[in-house]
């Protein structure tokens, strides 16, 4: 039988060619096997694995190898700290977004009670993790996709988080006449010819999660324009977009009469996050 060490060289070797985390790839899966952390997997390199192990473990090798993604494979993604459930219904979460949670935080103090949207939450990464970190405000969370609230709600009692509540809407068309002091999303921004679609982990997500029409920005632009009619008077609202489509979305707040209009860098140095406050 093969021991940690020989099972992980063989996965590997497999995997090598596609991708360019291959050594780390091995190690998540086999941990996911296991249901050991990868120290266990330096602590014990000479351990056998028994025959049902190596074949699950060769299964899962096998499926990354066809572009697969880990998260998709193994069934959970971190965030900000956090292990969320994922499955190819829902966006897999990544740590640009925690640009989005930052900034999201300045604007909440934690001694208040906001009310705060999460708009296309997907596994609810970034509403759960807004609850979770201020505790005192409300969010509400919605998607248009009822299956990615499904994994969003399961999320949500994994963590115990009880001040969320999850609806059922096309972005903002189903909301009634509430105010909210914050709006947050990370809405499809890719135009569907994009050629990274048929890259990487994005081939397997789901579509509806990442493509708009009008060069990405179709999402975007409805919800700037519409967010405003249901955010309080000095609230905000935040959007993750493209790292090429600041200025078009700084225009499009612009044109819907925004103000404090900005954009934020994330650790690569692209714009990532833009933000207005709505004053009527």
């Amino acid at each position: 039988m093969n021991s940690i060490q020989t099972s992980l060289e063989n996965a590997y070797a497999n995997l090598q060619a596609l991708s360019n985390t291959a050594q780390l790839d091995s190690e998540i899966l086999l941990c996911h096997v296991l249901k050991k952390n990868r120290a266990f997997l330096r602590a014990w390199p000479e351990k056998k694995l028994n025959t049902e192990q190596i074949l699950e473990f060769q299964k899962l090798v096998k499926k990354r190898k066809t572009g697969l993604p880990i998260a998709y494979l193994v069934g959970i993604k971190e965030f900000w700290s956090r292990e969320f459930i994922v499955n190819q219904h829902v966006l897999i979460p990544r740590p640009e977004t925690e640009l989005l949670i930052e900034f999201a935080l300045e604007l909440i103090p934690d001694n208040q009670s906001k009310s705060i949207v999460d708009l296309g939450t997907g596994s609810g990464a970034i509403g759960i993790t807004l609850a979770a970190e201020r505790p005192i405000s409300k969010i509400i969370a919605t998607d248009k996709s009822i299956p990615a609230l499904d994994i969003a709600k399961t999320n949500a009692k994994k963590h115990n988080i009880t001040n969320i509540e999850f609806m059922v809407s096309h972005w903002l068309r189903q909301f009634g006449n509430e105010k909210h002091h914050l709006m947050v999303s990370n809405p499809p921004y890719i135009a569907p010819q994009d050629p990274h679609l048929q890259q990487g982990d994005l081939r397997f997500e789901p579509p509806i999660a990442l493509m708009a029409n009008r060069q990405g920005l179709n999402d975007i632009f409805e919800i700037v324009k519409t967010a405003k009619n249901f955010i309080s008077a000095g609230g905000y609202l935040l959007i993750e977009h493209g790292y090429n489509q600041k200025q078009q979305v700084q225009s499009i707040y612009e044109k819907c009469n925004y103000t404090n209009i900005a954009s934020h860098h994330d650790l690569a140095g692209q714009p990532r996050i833009t933000l207005g406050q709505w004053q009527p």
